[in-house]
């Protein structure tokens, strides 16, 4: 017999009637949505980074600051949305739509670096305040707020990636320090009170890390290949053994294949293999009317008691 020739990666990607209708691919979602925003988020980066230093102010450098991250978080995201465009290959079976959760994990890490930052600054200005321009503050944190509010709403049009959602707790800690350098710069403008800088520099970094850990556990979740939050793995379980022929199950495991599609795999003891695709075709019917999930490998094994 002739040699046959070897399949292509297309052909071993490939979905057949039958199969599971998740993508391996996020193909969706327009790179305009981050373009947008990481145009408008450098247009003012440079201006007030200069200012905040200018007017010596630690409520406006840590706004500047984190505009400054956001452009990188903006950009990281931007080139992750890219990547999880490719489709799956000979080398990466599973595609790339992982790099929107790396991605998201890697900014929420840079959160947390500049949010102990600015604290730690914070605390060493309470025990020896320094002087600022609370007049160039004020106007300076006001433009920046609009900005903010821009890239905020246009980041907010994209809920379904975690990805963006990341980039979005950025700007939206950008949207509260903003908040917090306007009421800083107007309190020492009308009071001299040099303290207020500080202090609302550590309320706005606390409000900012609650968003930071729920981006972190949620895109670490996905890249431990977790079993997702909208599905009880025990009940699987259960729900497997209660179905007819079905002597035993182990070696069960349920992930998100992608964002939103989950899949399991796993072993079903049986009494007889003739039995399985009765047992299978109703496993499967199971499986999608109660817990959502379509993309099932399950191994038949005959009960090694039954003989």
């Amino acid at each position: 017999m002739p040699n046959q020739p070897l399949p292509s990666s297309a052909h071993l990607h490939a979905h057949r009637a039958g199969d599971a209708q998740h993508t391996h691919v996020i193909d969706q979602r327009p790179a305009s949505v981050l373009g947008w925003a990481l145009a408008l988020t450098l247009l003012y980066a440079g201006v007030e980074v200069g200012v905040g230093f200018l007017s010596n102010s630690l409520a406006l450098i840590s706004d500047a600051g984190h505009m400054v991250t956001d452009a990188a978080a903006l950009g990281l995201a931007l080139m992750a949305q890219a990547i999880a465009k490719r489709p799956p290959s000979a080398r990466h079976s599973f595609g790339f739509v992982r790099a929107e959760a790396l991605a998201a994990f890697v900014n929420g890490l840079a959160m947390l670096a500049i949010v102990g930052w600015i604290v730690s600054e914070a605390i060493s200005r309470l025990r020896a305040p320094e002087p600022v321009q609370g007049g160039m503050v004020t106007v300076v944190a006001a433009i920046g707020l609009v900005i903010n509010i821009l890239v905020a709403w246009i980041l907010s049009r994209d809920k379904d990636s975690v990805n963006t959602r990341a980039a979005l707790v950025h700007v939206l800690g950008d949207l509260l320090g903003s908040v917090g350098a306007i009421a800083a710069g107007a309190i020492i403008y009308y009071t001299g009170w040099l303290q207020a800088d500080p202090l609302l520099s550590i309320f706005v970094s606390l409000l900012i890390l609650k968003s930071t850990i729920g981006v972190l556990r949620e895109s670490y979740h996905f890249l431990m290949e977790g079993v997702p939050h909208a599905i009880d793995y025990l009940q699987v379980g259960a729900d497997l053994a209660q179905v007819p022929g079905v002597l035993n199950v182990h070696d069960l495991h349920v992930w998100d294949m992608s964002p939103g599609h989950p899949a399991l795999i796993g072993h079903l003891e049986i009494a007889d293999l003739a039995q399985w695709p009765a047992v299978l075709a109703a496993v499967k019917a199971m499986l999608l009317e109660k817990h959502g999930i379509d993309h099932i490998t399950l191994q038949p094994e005959v009960d090694e008691h039954a003989h």
